[in-house]
C-alpha cells in the first residue's frame, strides 16, 4: 500500500474540484496539491455534452477547464482512481487498490450521479445516461445514424438531449410522469412553452405517463408505460441524480438526502474538510438557509469558495443560484432559491417570442425565469437576492 502526504486534497474531477485548487493557489496556498479524478482524464465542461458535444458542434478536446500544463505549472498532482473511504478522524483517503491520501484539509466534490429507474429492464447495456464523456461515447456506440431513440425523464437534462438528438437527425420520442416538461419546478406557462419548443422540433413527446419496464425484444427495446409502448435500439434515461457520499465513513455528515451539510464557506462540522457543488448542503446567506444546487455555475463558485477559505481567506456563498438551459434553439435562463414558490406570475413580449415568469413565496421574490428577456433576468437575479417583495417589481 501506498501512502503520499498533501497539504490540500479536492476529490472529484469536476468544476467544484478544479476550482477549488485554483483558488487555493490563488489565495497563496502552499504545499502540495492533489485533485482525485475517477474519470482518467483532466476536468472538464460537462454542460455541452447534452447540448454542442452530442449534436457535434464541438470536438472533445474544446471542453477542458485547464490543459495540462497548467497542473504542472501549479503543483497540483491529478490522480486518477476512485475514492472508495474518506476517514475524517484519520485525515486520510483510501483509493481503490490500496493507495492512501493524507491531507491536511480536503475537499469533496464527488459530485452526483443519475439515478435509473427501479424498473425491470433499466440495466440493459442499451439503457444509457448522459453524465460524462466516456456516458457520451457509450450513447454514440449504441446509436447508429437516423436511428431512432426514446427519452425517458422531461427534466432540462431529458429536453436538452431529446431536442439535440433531433437535431442530429434522429427520430426522437420522449416519455415523462411530468403532465408538462419541468412543471413541478417551473409552473404550467414555462412547462408548456418547452414542450411546444420539442413539439416544433420534432420531438414525439408523451406525458403523463409512467415507464413500468423496458424489454429487449428481437433487437430492439420496448418502452412500456400506462399510455402505450415505445420501440427504439436505444433508451436514455434522464429522471435524476443522486449526490455521490458514499466514500463518507462518517455517515454523521450526511444528511436526509444524501448531501454534506456545511455553512457559507463550505465547511464541515469537522476541522479542514470542506464539501462543495452537487453533493453539498450549503448554508446561502442571502437566503438565509441551506440549498441543495445542482448547476455547473455554482459548483464553480463554492469551489472557489473552499480553496480560498482553506488557504487562509474569508469567503462565503450568498449568490443566487441559477443557469441556462439551450432548448433546440432556445435559450432559457433561471435563477432561484430552487425550494419552492407559492404564486408565479408571467409576461409575455411580442418580441421575439420573450416572456418571463416572476416566482413567489411568502410575500419575496425567489425566482425568475426568462426567454429572450436578458434585462428581466439580471434585474431579477438581484430582486431575489434582495428579498424584494413580491409586489415590487
Amino acid at each position: 500500500m501506498t501512502t503520499d502526504q498533501f497539504e490540500f486534497v479536492a476529490v472529484g474531477g469536476g468544476p467544484a474540484a478544479l476550482s477549488a485548487v485554483r483558488a487555493y493557489r490563488d489565495a497563496g496556498g502552499t504545499g502540495e496539491l492533489a485533485l482525485v479524478t475517477d474519470e482518467g482524464r483532466v476536468p472538464y465542461r460537462r454542460p455541452p455534452l447534452t447540448k454542442e458535444l452530442l449534436r457535434g458542434e464541438i470536438d472533445e478536446s474544446e471542453t477542458a477547464l485547464e490543459d495540462e500544463f497548467w497542473f504542472w505549472r501549479e503543483g497540483v498532482s491529478v490522480i486518477s482512481g476512485r475514492a472508495m473511504r474518506l476517514e475524517a478522524g484519520a485525515a486520510e483517503i483510501v483509493l481503490a487498490g490500496g493507495r492512501t491520501l493524507r491531507y491536511r484539509k480536503c475537499l469533496i466534490a464527488t459530485g452526483s450521479e443519475p439515478t435509473r429507474l427501479p424498473i425491470p429492464g433499466a440495466d440493459d447495456p442499451a439503457v444509457r445516461v448522459v453524465r460524462s464523456l466516456e456516458d457520451l461515447h457509450q450513447l454514440n456506440r449504441h446509436l447508429g445514424p437516423g436511428e431512432p431513440a426514446v427519452v425517458v425523464g422531461s427534466g432540462f437534462i431529458g429536453c436538452e438531449i431529446a431536442a439535440s438528438l433531433r437535431l442530429r437527425g434522429h427520430p426522437v420520442s420522449l416519455v415523462s410522469d411530468e403532465a408538462a416538461p419541468n412543471q413541478r419546478r417551473l409552473g404550467q406557462h414555462a412547462a408548456w412553452m418547452i414542450e411546444t419548443w420539442l413539439r416544433d422540433a420534432g420531438v414525439a413527446v408523451t406525458l403523463a405517463a409512467s415507464v413500468s419496464a423496458i424489454e429487449r425484444r428481437d433487437g430492439e427495446l420496448h418502452v412500456t408505460s400506462d399510455r402505450g409502448r415505445l420501440r427504439a435500439p436505444v433508451v436514455v434515461l434522464a429522471t435524476g441524480v443522486a449526490p455521490r457520499s458514499q466514500l463518507l465513513a462518517n455517515r454523521d455528515l450526511i444528511t436526509d438526502g444524501g448531501r454534506v451539510a456545511v455553512d457559507s464557506s463550505m465547511r464541515t462540522p469537522i476541522s479542514g474538510l470542506f464539501a462543495a457543488g452537487d453533493v453539498a448542503l450549503a448554508h446561502n446567506e442571502a437566503a438565509g438557509r441551506r440549498l441543495a444546487v445542482e448547476h455547473w455555475g455554482d459548483a464553480l463558485q463554492q469551489g472557489e469558495i473552499a480553496g480560498s477559505v482553506a488557504a487562509g481567506r474569508s469567503a462565503a456563498w450568498d449568490d443566487v443560484p441559477g443557469f441556462w438551459t439551450t432548448i433546440g434553439d432556445h435559450t432559457v435562463k433561471y435563477a432561484a432559491w430552487g425550494d419552492g414558490y407559492d404564486d408565479c406570475q408571467v409576461e409575455r413580449s411580442n418580441l421575439n417570442d420573450a416572456f418571463t415568469v416572476w416566482y413567489g413565496r411568502e410575500n419575496a421574490i425567489v425566482g425568475v425565469l426568462s426567454h429572450n428577456a436578458d434585462d428581466d433576468y439580471e434585474r431579477g437575479r438581484a430582486l431575489v437576492r434582495a428579498g424584494a417583495r413580491w409586489r415590487s417589481r
